[in-house]
């Protein structure tokens, strides 16, 4: 494989052994958990990684099942030649990525969440900030909802204030991926609201 420096996209993130047989209890970050049955091959790198192919530890999915209970909302993963506790533990930690032209194709209306960070975010055509994370709702122990709950929009504003902006279908008007630009029309003091001064931001750190 050409050592050409792709971009990643993060499918998942393994979080610890799950299982006496090298199973995985994973974040998952996509909401194709399908793509785990029908693209097996992976790689496995350190959070963060933008390296080459060979820097990576490629990996073959050879199962996956999501789990009920407080770990709803999570994946399990079985990947091969990582067949115990001690083999799991020493890939825990790593992110599972697949190249971005590896993705799964949306629909015309659907974007990628990790497209997002960049965008400016418009109310009613006043610009909000710019988009720097994105955060979902998350159960008591941290199993993210992928289903009943908006994404919010961590937008900074001009002076450096933080904006929680829900990423819900009723607010959004329009999405130009290529132009950085999301239209919304939020709820009146929806804004004010959700706003952080830069100088609380301050103090705690």
């Amino acid at each position: 494989m050409s050592d050409v420096l792709p971009s990643w996209v993060v499918v998942a993130h393994l979080l610890r052994p799950q299982g006496r047989k090298g199973e995985l209890l994973a974040e998952l970050l996509t909401d194709f958990p399908e793509r785990f049955s029908e693209q097996r091959r992976v790689f496995l790198a350190p959070m963060g990684f933008a390296g080459a192919p060979s820097a990576a530890r490629e990996a073959e999915v050879r199962g996956h099942w999501l789990p009920i209970g407080k770990n709803e909302g999570r994946i399990v993963l079985e990947f091969a030649g990582i067949d115990s506790i001690t083999a799991a533990e020493a890939v825990a930690g790593l992110d599972v990525i697949v190249p971005r032209e590896n993705r799964m194709k949306l629909a015309d209306d659907s974007v990628y969440i990790s497209e997002l960070a960049g965008c400016t975010v418009y109310d009613r055509s006043h610009a909000v900030g710019v988009v720097k994370d994105v955060q979902f709702a998350t159960t008591a122990d941290g199993a993210r909802r992928l289903e009943d709950a908006a994404p919010l929009l961590v937008v900074e504003a001009q002076d450096g204030a933080e904006v929680l902006v829900p990423f819900a279908k009723a607010f959004i008007m329009g999405i130009s991926i290529e132009a950085k630009r999301i239209d919304m029309e939020l709820p009146e003091g929806l804004v004010d609201v959700n706003r952080e001064d830069p100088a609380k931001t301050t103090r705690k750190r």
